[in-house]
């Protein structure tokens, strides 16, 4: 049994319905590989952390709907260590429980906390990274988040303004936070030098983090003080259920970081990059032809005339013709076909239609 008092908590719990209709319900993105790589970003984010922490000191929080897809991925995990939830509620109500269920298991527990949807290129330099904030941390009561040097104006990451001059490796107050902000503005916190990304990427103690929830956003600590006990006992599947009944729809970046005047940012460049939706991935996508597209085909296929778009089909069967596309997202699966202009808000203003009665089964 290991005697640290670091853990950490990988986030695999999305509906990852901005990746459709390649991710569905059923299987949302963290559990697809796409035919992009060997691996899915669960096991190559659990695999990620083999090197950083002691196996047993890593869990996954995820929607118990999942628990047989992660251990068909994982199966070297035990299923002490998952954290599920009954159904998703965001960031906010997630990392409440997972608190609680690592200061139930251990009450000086150091947690990271991080999303399954990353890709790190310099891993040597994650690793680093993940020390100093861990020993920042440990010996601090404040909360940390990871924020990386930007490289461009990218407006698929949130950014992270900091309260002075900053050094790489150094933690640094954090100042303001901005979601996804238009590109004028991306710009603009680009050329000024006091922005960061936001990783999403959290190292903080498990009583830190529930003590500036108490202060923060008491709608969601609350619900755990009579229930408390119960957690590891035969009862907690009712307790979380009840909680999650009552708790707030709100992410941890709403509900605490920009609220929080005990936020700091460790500044680093270990070559990140959030994929969370198409866009992003056509961002970081290396193999992009000289007029900007990305293509994946995995039948034969005539792509003709068209310029920064992404394409993607999925059945080595089918011929695929696309010609003239500019900006656009192409995306042929199985039971579903996706062609819509490359801008999020109209891909999430169409996805909107698979609520309606009669699509159920395309979510």
């Amino acid at each position: 049994m290991s005697e640290s008092k670091e853990y950490c908590v990988i986030l695999a719990g999305g509906s990852g319905d901005h990746f459709w209709p390649l991710s569905r319900e059923d299987r949302p993105k963290q559990f697809n590989t796409g035919n992009f790589s060997k691996s899915s970003f669960l096991q190559k984010s659990y695999r990620r952390m083999l090197g950083i922490f002691d196996e047993e000191h890593i869990y996954i929080s995820s929607q118990s709907k999942y628990k047989k897809l992660i251990l068909e991925q994982l199966p070297e995990i035990s299923e002490d260590r998952l954290i599920l939830e009954p159904y998703g509620k965001n960031t906010g109500p997630t990392i409440a429980f997972v608190a609680h269920t690592l200061i139930d298991k251990d009450p000086d527990a150091v947690m990271v906390i991080t999303p399954c949807d990353q890709e790190i290129s310099d891993l040597e330099l994650f690793a680093q990274t993940i020390r100093k904030g861990l020993d920042y941390a440990s010996s601090n009561n404040a909360l940390l988040t990871l924020g990386l040097v930007p490289t461009s104006p990218n407006t698929n990451f949130g950014y992270v303004q900091v309260a002075g001059p900053y050094k790489q490796g150094k933690p640094v107050k954090a100042k303001t936070f901005t979601e996804k902000p238009s590109s004028e503005l991306a710009k603009v916190f680009v050329e000024s030098g006091e922005f960061l990304w936001n990783s999403g990427i959290f190292i903080w103690k498990a009583k830190a983090i529930l003590e500036e929830m108490n202060k923060c956003c008491p709608e969601i600590t609350r619900l755990w003080k009579s229930w408390q006990k119960e957690l590891g006992t035969v009862c907690a599947n009712r307790l979380v259920a009840h909680v999650y009944t009552d708790s707030p729809n709100i992410s941890i970046d709403y509900a605490v970081l920009e609220k929080s005047n005990n936020l700091y940012v460790l500044p680093s460049n270990f070559g990140w990059s959030d994929v969370g939706n198409w866009n992003a991935f056509y961002e970081n996508y290396p193999d992009k032809d000289e007029k900007g597209n990305m293509s994946l085909v995995f039948g034969k296929s005539i792509l003709e005339d068209n310029t920064n778009s992404i394409i993607y089909g999925a059945n080595p069967e089918k011929l695929l013709v696309v010609r003239g596309l500019e900006n656009y997202m192409v995306v042929d699966t199985e039971d579903a076909l996706l062609i819509c202009p490359r801008e999020e808000q109209l891909l999430k203003d169409t996805l909107s239609y698979l609520k309606s009665p009669g699509y159920e089964e395309y979510k």
